[in-house]
């Protein structure tokens, strides 16, 4: 008996629909995550704070909305600086920050933000995913005794290398003055008789203008801009010699990431790597306008370093390398990889690219 045309599109349709069920990804069996991110910086800083608002959208897109992130602005949950300690003890189960806002904690932790005269994007990002980098940025939460796991979720382009009142044309200009610096090149600052502080974004302006500090550095041009350096200082001075590029971490504590499925830690795992593209290209795009308009219509006066300043950093930050790998076994483990994998890296930057 031959079955009718309904009874076939019937049965076709019924095939149809148990296949798309039975391919319904497995994060619909999946419990729901929701992950508290308090933030650093503010999300309106280009490259720098907005990267996780992507982030927050995407997950919610790949994830059918199964894992969710609500972010909440600098101080609003946690104060910038207590993020690590917050979300290993579990008082919120993440944070997007700098591994380099830990150095008084952990003196290794700024070689993961970023490196003085170090690598730019493209191989900071070959060491960090295809060499030791990851490992060892795990192994130094872990050794350090936080109940955390870390995922890099953002990287921003050469920063400014400062904002000054009047010019500095000699290493000598540079002592006594009170200056906000992140990281390694903070050390190297202080070697030449700056003082230096590390400020949060939120409270830099408001130190320039009430005269606590005289110079500052904090992030890209269009970083920068949005802060309003430009209003108190007017001597914009480059290359960033201290952070040719800067990593950004989304930290989770560990019990909710082992508590995620792989499907789970998969989505933030990709949508984070998926951020630091974005993020670098992001960066990269937009500071060319916002340095033509500081000069142009807000008075800035960009200026190079001359070989001899340049020269100085780098003698004072030879220096930071040898007494910081003296001083911190894991310093020098990771310094010791990293170094390993530049020398490397040398054979194959020094011949494919044109001179810059």
């Amino acid at each position: 008996m031959k079955k009718s045309a309904k009874m076939v599109l019937t049965s076709t349709a019924v095939a149809v629909t148990l296949a798309t069920i039975a391919a319904q990804p497995a994060f619909a069996a999946d419990k729901k995550v929701l992950l508290k991110v308090p933030v650093a910086f503010s999300t309106n800083l280009p490259s720098l704070g907005s990267p996780i608002l992507k982030v927050a959208d995407n997950l919610d897109l790949i994830s059918n909305k199964n894992v969710r992130m609500k972010i909440y602005e600098p101080g609003k949950l946690v104060a910038p600086f207590e993020i690590l300690e917050s979300v290993s003890a579990g008082k919120v189960n993440a944070g997007f920050t700098l591994a380099g806002y830990w150095a008084g904690k952990i003196p290794a932790s700024p070689i993961f933000s970023s490196v003085p005269f170090g690598p730019e994007a493209s191989e900071y990002l070959a060491w960090i995913y295809y060499g030791n980098g990851l490992n060892l940025y795990q192994e130094m939460y872990d050794q350090a005794g936080y109940n955390v796991h870390v995922i890099p979720c953002g990287i921003t382009p050469p920063e400014t290398s400062g904002w000054f009142a009047k010019p500095i044309e000699k290493p000598e200009d540079l002592q006594g003055l009170r200056m906000r610096f992140f990281g390694l090149g903070g050390k190297v600052m202080e070697k030449l008789g700056v003082s230096t502080s590390l400020l949060p974004g939120s409270e830099i302006f408001p130190a320039l203008e009430k005269g606590a500090i005289d110079a500052t550095e904090f992030s890209i041009p269009a970083v920068d801009k949005n802060i309003g350096f430009h209003k108190i200082v007017k001597y914009n001075y480059f290359p960033g010699w201290h952070q040719q590029a800067t990593l950004a971490e989304l930290l989770i504590n560990k019990d909710e990431w082992n508590g995620m499925s792989e499907n789970q830690q998969a989505q933030i795992n990709q949508v984070c790597k998926a951020s630091v593209t974005d993020s670098l290209a992001q960066g990269e795009a937009e500071q060319f306008k916002v340095m033509q308009e500081n000069v142009e219509k807000r008075g800035v006066v960009i200026k190079q370093w001359s070989p001899e300043m340049l020269s100085a950093f780098k003698t004072a930050w030879d220096e930071v390398v040898m007494e910081e790998t003296a001083r911190d076994p894991f310093f020098a483990k990771v310094w010791t990889d990293l170094s390993e994998f530049r020398q490397g890296y040398s054979l194959w930057g020094d011949n494919a690219f044109l001179p810059r």
